[in-house]
């Protein structure tokens, strides 16, 4: 049978817009500087095929340059159709392609306006034919040029209707210019998209095996991709079955908000609640048993991994794998498609939007990981997806060598966020996924790239200057991962006010602190007040630190105490990616273990770590089943994992161990949520707020004096940290004082037991306790009153929690 590229015909000789002549179906094109390869007699000419029926073909009327993309509305004289837009500058012609199973419209041209294989005098088709089991291509020229935006509008195409661009240009690597009309473009602006990517030789721009690979990229090739890539799907922005209308979004406070960074697929793929039919999609999340977990939990809102539409790379396909975390991103304004489960035409927008409604309803908040650094194109030897092939140098950071691709992201290349095309794509799809979509917020994937002017980072760049303004996107939740892989791209506690961070640094003190590293404790002591000396300035607050002990790349909460060396063999590459720097503790012994006394150290050391991060100020971020005990086997960098390594195993929580682990996570939420001294909105100031001496931060030695200078640039295993509920800043929404419980928390590291005195007065009179890692049994409080200034003992390496009462 013929492959799918083979059933490709085109039957007349056609009008080239980029020549003045008709050339014959068999005639080769000299298309620019480099040289073409893979155009046999036929080539994008081929062999004449079976026909369609010759009905008349759709029109294209002049249309409107904005908003770019594809936009179903109502045109001129009141006839319905699709207005196309798409930024090319430096094209010199621009071919929208639309695709229809031969004899079926399939609803997105009109009845009388079908599409056709072949062309029609008059009609202004520029080719057509059939692409590959059954799909009918129609090309359709795009005249009108607009400040560099090529636009039409199509009578009678209708919400459903698949397309994609090609676009002509000269192909001249060497300055940058990679145009190449051989292959089929993906809308940038896309807001669904149907299919999947795969990576054959004839998606790229230049002849992938091209023999002398140190040249390869600059020698094009003509072979059509359009049977292998996805193409984009013209949405109905106003559906009726769409239900957004009446949404009303939680707007939780930055003080208040717990992260819970989740991947949607491995959250849901087997959870026993949830229907097969919805498991690994966004039905899926928003299904009761799913959002159920969430409230119980506590948390307020949902990171989640990329779910802009992405493509796997060819070394993972290569090898049977896949993008698993989702980091290579194809199309900003479309979901995923994957991750549907009512359909790929369109449906996959009402089911993101109908998911962001049911956690809404449930008071969580919905939180994208954007990744606008990079696309999926790679660098010189990718393949031609999208912007490489509409204007490579318009979109894409060049070195001077302009064959090559500057990378600060090392992903191989970086978008040139400096050019106001790439600031208005961004900027547009934020805040279509805002107003649109309904999202609360982003996390934006090594920010620091999108910070940079022409090499450095500058914190007065366009990308930052515009957020800055911008009258929607200024309201939402901004979260930088605030560096990059480039000279100069380590920016954790400099980015604007606005703008939240995670903040490794506190990852690394609580990781130090608790396997045994730490020099001295100045650190940890910035880290668990808030990371004043990072954040103090601007205006800034405590919940500018995004605190996090685990996230998605790197071990899970009980990996971390399991492995002290990364095993990410499954990937393929020799266990030489992920990091090396864990910063981790097995407790004794590598991996799984059978011994008791290992096994119970573990989840004591797993109570300590989620303690530390709860009672800390500043905003915590979980990942999905830490809180109960989730294994990745040692992996620290699962990003092609999408199998059982990866997804949440939900029979963890009928287990003993890992059910008293949820059980304290949800106590410390519940106890987080209760007391404002433990979700400040302004940093401690560590004086003295009243006659008697009482601070609104103090520190305290095992012998219960507070702590000097010295003691600060001293090792030290354990740590007294009294928090006044007395002196908190601030007033409530009534405009009255807010006050609060105090509290004492005890952070003992050390391998055997420690006797720690209690502050007495002005401190406190007596404390009940609260919460103590030492014990398994985390169902309750265990509410012993210890009077103050009585010593009491702190078991090996825990954790206690005492609140003042008088």
């Amino acid at each position: 049978m013929a492959s799918a590229a083979e059933q490709e015909t085109v039957r007349e000789p056609v009008q080239d817009p980029m020549m003045d002549h008709v050339r014959d179906p068999v005639e080769e094109v000299e298309p620019g500087v480099g040289t073409d390869v893979g155009r046999e007699p036929g080539s994008g000419t081929r062999a004449v095929g079976e026909a369609a029926s010759a009905a008349p073909p759709p029109e294209v009327w002049p249309g409107a340059p904005t908003p770019l993309g594809a936009r179903y509305r109502v045109g001129p004289d009141g006839v319905a159709g699709t207005n196309f837009a798409l930024w090319a500058g430096g094209a010199e012609a621009v071919e929208l392609c639309l695709f229809d199973d031969a004899g079926a419209p399939e609803g997105g041209l009109a009845d009388d306006a079908a599409s056709v294989g072949g062309d029609a005098v008059g009609s202004g088709v520029v080719e057509g034919g059939v692409v590959g089991g059954g799909v009918v291509e129609t090309r359709l020229p795009l005249t009108e040029l607009t400040h560099e935006i090529w636009h039409g509008f199509v009578p009678g195409i209708r919400p459903g209707q698949r397309y994609g661009f090609r676009v002509h240009g000269r192909w001249d690597p060497w300055t940058g210019a990679r145009w190449n009309p051989a292959k089929l473009l993906l809308d940038p602006y896309a807001r669904a998209v149907d299919g999947d990517f795969a990576l054959p030789p004839e998606v790229y721009g230049h002849v992938r095996d091209w023999p002398q690979q140190q040249v390869a990229d600059t020698v094009r090739d003509e072979h059509d991709s359009a049977p292998y890539v996805p193409k984009g799907v013209v949405v109905h922005d106003d559906a009726p079955d769409d239900t957004w209308a009446d949404d009303r979004r939680p707007k939780t406070p930055w003080a208040d908000t717990v992260i819970y960074e989740l991947h949607v697929r491995g959250f849901t793929m087997r959870h026993p609640g949830i229907p097969d039919e919805l498991r690994g999609t966004y039905a899926g999340l928003a299904h009761p048993a799913a959002i159920e977990h969430l409230v119980r939990l506590g948390v307020t809102a949902v990171e989640l991994l990329p779910v802009h539409q992405f493509a796997h790379e060819d070394h993972l396909l290569r090898r049977g794998l896949r993008n698993y975390w989702g980091y290579n991103s194809i199309g900003y304004f479309a979901p995923h498609a994957d991750y549907a489960a009512g359909g790929t035409r369109g449906q996959q927008v009402g089911e993101f939007k109908q998911m962001v409604r049911a956690l809404h309803d449930a008071g969580i908040e919905v939180i994208l990981d954007v990744v606008y650094n990079h696309t999926a194109e790679a660098g010189e030897l990718g393949p031609t997806l999208s912007l490489r092939g509409i204007d490579n140098r318009g979109y894409y950071r060049l070195q001077a060598d302009a064959r090559r691709y500057s990378d600060y992201t090392g992903c191989g290349n970086t978008l040139h966020v400096v050019q106001p095309q790439v600031l208005r794509l961004i900027t547009d799809s934020l805040r279509y996924w805002v107003t649109e979509m309904g999202v609360d917020g982003f996390r934006f994937d090594l920010a620091a790239a999108l910070a940079r002017s022409m090499h450095d980072v500058d914190m007065l760049s366009p990308f930052l200057a515009v957020i800055a303004q911008d009258p929607v996107l200024r309201r939402v939740k901004l979260i930088a991962e605030p560096w990059d892989v480039g000279d100069g791209g380590y920016q954790v506690g400099a980015f604007p006010p606005l703008w939240a961070e995670w903040n490794d640094r506190y990852r690394d003190a609580v990781r130090d602190f608790w396997r045994g590293a730490t020099p001295d404790v100045r650190d940890l002591g910035y880290r668990l007040s808030g990371s004043s000396d990072l954040y103090a300035w601007g205006g800034r607050r405590p919940y500018a630190s995004v605190n996090f002990v685990t996230a998605h790349d790197g071990f899970t909460l009980r990996d971390l105490v399991s492995y002290e060396h990364k095993h990410n063999e499954a990937n393929g590459e020799g266990n030489r990616d992920g990091t090396d720097d864990n910063r981790a503790w097995n407790c004794g012994v590598e991996g799984e273990s059978d011994d008791p006394e290992i096994n119970a150290l573990r989840r004591r050391q797993l109570r300590n770590l989620l303690t530390t991060l709860l009672l800390s100020t500043g905003v915590p971020m979980l990942v999905a089943g830490d809180e109960m005990g989730r294994t990745q086997g040692g992996s620290n960098n699962a990003y092609c994992q999408d199998n059982e390594t990866s997804w949440l195993d939900w029979s963890l929580l009928d287990q003993p161990g890992s059910h008293g682990l949820y059980r304290l996570t949800r106590r410390l939420l519940a106890l987080r949520q209760t007391h404002p001294v433990l979700r400040r909105r302004a940093f401690f100031s560590g004086r003295a707020q009243a006659p008697d001496g009482l601070r609104d931060l103090a520190w305290f030695r095992p012998d219960g004096k507070e702590m000097t200078e010295r003691d600060w640039y001293a090792p030290a295993s354990t740590l007294g940290l009294f928090l006044s509920g007395r002196d908190i800043p601030g007033r409530d929404a009534r405009g009255r004082k807010i006050t609060d419980d105090s509290f004492l928390a005890v952070l003992h590291s050390g391998s055997g037991p420690q006797d720690f005195a209690l502050p007495g007065e002005p401190w406190a009179r007596s404390y009940e306790l609260v919460v103590d890692t030492s014990s398994e049994d985390q169902e309750e409080e265990p509410g012993t009153v210890l009077d103050g200034g009585t010593v009491t003992t702190v078991p090996a390496r825990s954790v206690l929690l005492l609140r003042v009462q008088g």
